[in-house]
């Protein structure tokens, strides 16, 4: 299965940049621009790492790994910041459980070996868990009307017209 990488910055040169030094590594490559768009990207596809700037306008990217933790625990996350703050790298690492934090410039090869540590950690990751399967997950088994979920703007599931035994799927949720 192949690899999935996400680069957040404001800057898209050091996207550019980016894509041109790791061009060669066994994984593939999206940008983003922002945190909202790298929203959209990990929406669509399943992201393995994570890498994003610090500094950007409108959420910064210990913000943007924090919401990635929550929404997107299996990917593994990186900071990436021109300015190390010690407030910066203690937000980082309680609120985003970055897995790295790298200063900029970064040279492309320590980058890429870093890069490779956060994917094998992420197949440890999944491996540990094994053929473990969530509350989640096997309630969108047992009942496959749950496999699309709808979203209202506050977060909040929205339910049109399923046809699920909700009593039977709470005595599913309560027994696993």
């Amino acid at each position: 299965m192949s690899k999935h990488v996400l680069f957040v910055d404001d800057e898209p040169s050091v996207l550019e940049g980016l894509k041109v030094a790791l061009r060669k590594e066994p994984y593939t490559i999206h940008t983003a621009n922002s945190a909202d768009e790298a929203i959209k990207v990990l929406a669509r596809v399943r992201v393995d790492v994570v890498v994003s700037d610090e500094r950007m306008p409108g959420m910064s990217g210990s913000e943007f790994l924090s919401l990635v933790r929550r929404e997107y625990p299996q990917a593994v996350r990186i900071l990436l910041t021109g300015q190390a703050s010690l407030e910066a790298a203690i937000r980082a690492i309680n609120e985003g459980e970055v897995y790295r934090m790298l200063t900029k410039p970064q040279k492309p090869d320590a980058l890429a070996a870093t890069i490779r540590q956060a994917l094998a950690l992420g197949e440890l990751r999944a491996e540990q868990k094994g053929g473990e399967s969530t509350d989640e997950e096997r309630a969108v088994h047992d009942n496959p009307d749950l496999g699309t979920v709808e979203r209202a703007e506050d977060g909040s599931i929205v339910i049109d017209d399923l046809d699920v035994d909700f009593e039977a799927l709470m005595k599913a949720l309560e027994e696993a």
